[in-house]
């Protein structure tokens, strides 16, 4: 880092680097950065600002030797915020009430289905390619947000901390497919999007289709938590019905 920066610039992060501010303010010019970049291109899914900001904090730490710990220290504020913006969530579910109370059944049917196939389908890939029993455990609830995910991970046997990274990558990857996959498939109704983002990425894909659409928001946001629920009943069944 002292060869990229000028000596006064240098002692000034140095000094950054032992303030939480560090954290916080990276992640916020990140996320203005990636939101503008988002708006120019059009909220594509490839611009997802999610995923932008992730990738430039990521390649940000790599590039100044900063660990994770000092990062997080500052990063630990918006961190806290997480909870208060998935209960928020309940907002627009409200405004939609009528519609979800309309449609409960095949929101149930659907959605059970999905949980059932997000969970089944990971851990017998990985237990066909070879995966330990840890990461096949670690697999099996990567769908549902992440503290009920790591729960589940751990009363499995498996790793909670590798969980936490398995529902990242899914909540990204999920964000980046689910537009081209609805074209695809030619859904078009929100409250189908929705409930499907939410079911196969949580909050991830759930905070990226409420920019696009309030009742697809509303719908993801019920899939959020029915989906942990249900994966918090099914995949425990699946573990001990299955050579897994």
């Amino acid at each position: 880092m002292h060869k990229l920066l000028p000596l006064p610039f240098f002692h000034v992060w140095v000094y950054l680097q032992t303030q939480p501010l560090l954290g916080l303010a990276a992640t916020l010019c990140a996320w203005e950065v990636a939101a503008l970049l988002d708006q120019r291109a059009g909220h594509k899914a490839y611009s997802n600002p999610t995923v932008l900001a992730v990738a430039m904090l990521v390649a940000a730490l790599l590039l100044t030797g900063t660990s994770y710990q000092t990062y997080f220290s500052g990063a630990v504020y918006i961190h806290f915020l997480l909870g208060p913006a998935t209960v928020a969530l309940a907002v627009p579910m409200y405004a939609n009430w009528p519609a979800i109370r309309r449609n409960f059944v095949p929101i149930l049917v659907s959605l059970g289905a999905g949980s059932l196939v997000a969970a089944l389908s990971a851990m017998l890939i990985a237990k066909a390619l070879g995966a330990p029993h840890e990461v096949v455990m670690s697999l099996g609830p990567k769908s549902v947000t992440t503290p009920i995910a790591m729960g589940v991970a751990q009363q499995l046997g498996g790793l909670p901390a590798l969980t936490a990274v398995f529902v990242i990558i899914t909540g990204l990857f999920g964000t980046l497919i689910c537009g081209p996959l609805y074209k695809a498939a030619r859904v078009r109704a929100w409250e189908a999007q929705g409930l499907a983002a939410g079911t196969a990425a949580h909050g991830i894909a759930t905070a990226h289709m409420i920019r696009l659409n309030e009742t697809a928001g509303a719908f993801g946001g019920l899939a959020i938590g029915l989906n942990g629920i249900v994966t918090a009943i099914i995949v425990p069944l699946l573990v001990a019905l299955l050579p897994l």
